[in-house]
């Protein structure tokens, strides 16, 4: 096994959070490798199919079945198209367990730029109230930051990704260093004053997105072309991803290696001093194993695949993991609830479509359990994503009457589906098989996690009040639905290495830095101590910078040899 050391630094994973731990590092002086288990993805020549039309995609962007049932399980619940199917996880390649009783579907990227190729871009701060819920409350673990510790390194991220959205003065939802917002159509607008009128208090806002209605030169990205093809990839670099942002700029600096096809198995750790001492990985191509040492690691590989690296960090014959001292490793697993959506017909206007396709529309922000609304039947809230727009009328009959059916339009549609904050259960759990592992060796990481009667009946509230803002608000064939609610199908699994003051209930302090490993810094979705009701790729950037400013003044001054 080869062991090598040339390094100040070493970032497992390349996506949202450790693309930005790699530019901060390097940027800040310090010579990093990145080590991510996808295959390299270069910015625009790795994007195959961007800017193709449904007719040039194989099976018109159709997943086949045969694929679907024997690789790619998680293209049944939506997701995949065959011109982004190559930055997904092969599900049959990598398994993973569910426990009898529960499901989860983990939606995994299988490319250097991690989930930051395939995410929603939706961008949101969260709210003073956010980091002060459990504590009030009593729910899990109380946050050991607040907001204002936070609202720094929000502006900070906001202002150097490019965030588009407008200044709304919410208590709930604070706004952001914005570029200028992608407009309302004029269906949203319609529905956005009626709304508002009919129930004063809530709001029909823009989206607030990662993808820029400016130009960033000094970044060589060009603002959002309006083609809603961000899955596939951008060549402008209008959204914010690892290739179009934050690898360039770490590359510029001369400072970092990459190290693609890297599956890390575990941390090597030194129980006297309290120090992680090595990374061990296996090369997918060859089979194999490395050791890399380094003083300062960074552990950003995503929740679930970060915790299963930590719980294989042991001694041999052991099945406790050197940063499990408190007990909480693995637990307290989240995701947000969503399966619920509403649906109305927008009276009118049929004179107007819409030109372009908005990767983003609006947004309606938590209006439960906000300030003294308490008497809802359920802890936390939810908001809506949505928008309005009108299709293509479906061809009708033969010949010239079908052509000119085809000519005209159906109305226009406004649709919003809910996303709702999942309490931290501590017995919602991920763990390590004790007999199954996978092609490179590795336990095969097991689920037990499930949604609760406070998360349904958010959801049966959530139905209930869509249907009637919609109603209220004028539109007509209002109809709803809710399929069923899987944790990990929203893609915003957090929790099971969460922050907090005490080492005794918890893996990570304020800084991010793990309680048993002063040179450990765990920055992505397993630090969340609660999930808020919002995307939260921007909270892990912003955390992520934080961290990095703190574990480098500890570096130069000693502190983590």
């Amino acid at each position: 096994m080869a062991s090598t050391s040339k390094y100040d630094a070493i970032v497992i994973g390349s996506g949202i959070s450790g693309g930005f731990a790699a530019k901060e590092l390097t940027e800040k002086g310090l010579r990093v490798l990145m080590l991510d288990r996808g295959f390299m993805v270069e910015h625009q020549s790795g994007y195959p199919y961007d800017g193709k039309p449904a007719f040039e995609l194989p099976a018109r962007g159709e997943v086949p079945k045969a694929i679907v049932e024997s690789d790619y399980f998680i293209a049944k619940y939506g997701y995949l198209s065959t011109s982004n199917l190559q930055f997904y996880n092969d599900d049959r390649l990598n398994p993973y367990v569910t426990d009898e009783g529960s499901k989860f579907r983990w939606i995994r990227p299988a490319a250097v730029g991690g989930k930051s190729l395939i995410w929603g871009r939706w961008c949101f701060r969260w709210s003073p109230a956010d980091f002060e819920a459990n504590k009030r409350e009593g729910i899990g673990g109380d946050w050991p930051i607040r907001y204002d510790d936070v609202a720094p390194w929000y502006s900070y991220v906001e202002k150097y990704i490019g965030v588009s959205g407008s200044r709304e003065n919410l208590p709930y939802l604070p706004d952001s260093e914005f570029q200028p917002p992608m407009p309302m159509n004029v269906a949203e607008k319609w529905v956005k004053g009626r709304l508002e009128g009919a129930f004063p208090g809530r709001k029909l806002i823009h989206a607030r997105l990662s993808n820029m209605t400016e130009d960033k030169p000094e970044q060589n990205r060009s603002k959002c072309q309006f083609r809603d093809q961000c899955s596939n990839g951008c060549s402008f670099g209008a959204y914010f991803s690892t290739q179009a942002v934050t690898l360039p700029a770490a590359r510029a600096t001369g400072r970092l290696t990459v190290r693609p096809d890297a599956v890390v198995s575990n941390l090597e750790y030194d129980p006297k001093r309290k120090r992680v001492t090595g990374v061990r990985f296996v090369d997918a191509k060859t089979g194999q194993a490395e050791v890399v040492k380094a003083p300062l690691v960074f552990l950003c590989a995503s929740a679930m695949a970060s915790v299963q690296i930590l719980m294989n960090s042991r001694a041999p014959g052991t099945d406790r993991s050197y940063f499990d001292t408190s007990g909480t490793l693995g637990r307290y697993v989240m995701d947000h609830i969503f399966r619920t959506h509403i649906t109305g017909e927008v009276p009118g206007m049929t004179e107007y479509i819409e030109y372009g396709r908005r990767p983003g529309a609006i947004y309606i922000p938590r209006f439960r359990n906000v300030g003294t609304d308490d008497s809802v039947g359920f802890k936390r809230g939810y908001g809506y994503q949505g928008g309005a727009s009108r299709s293509p009328a479906k061809p009708v009959g033969f010949g010239a009457s079908m052509k000119e059916g085809m000519r005209r339009y159906d109305p226009w549609k406004f649709s919003i589906g809910a996303f709702g904050e999942c309490l931290p259960y501590e017995d919602n759990r991920v763990s390590l098989h004790p007999t199954r592992v996978d092609r490179f060796g590795i336990p095969q990481l097991r689920f037990d996690v499930t949604f609760r009667d406070n998360e349904l009946r958010m959801m049966a509230d959530a139905r209930a009040q869509g249907e009637a803002m919609l109603r209220q608000a004028g539109l007509i064939n209002v109809t709803s639905g809710e399929s069923e609610h899987v944790p990990g199908e929203a893609i915003h699994e957090m929790g099971g290495a969460r922050m907090g003051n005490d080492p005794r209930t918890s893996v990570l302090n304020k800084w991010n830095q793990a309680h048993d490993a002063a040179n450990l810094f765990v920055t992505d979705g397993s630090q969340m101590n609660s999930i808020s009701c919002v995307n939260p790729s921007l909270t892990f950037m912003a955390l992520t910078c934080r961290a990095v400013d703190h574990a480098v003044k500890q570096f130069r001054a000693g502190a983590l040899a």
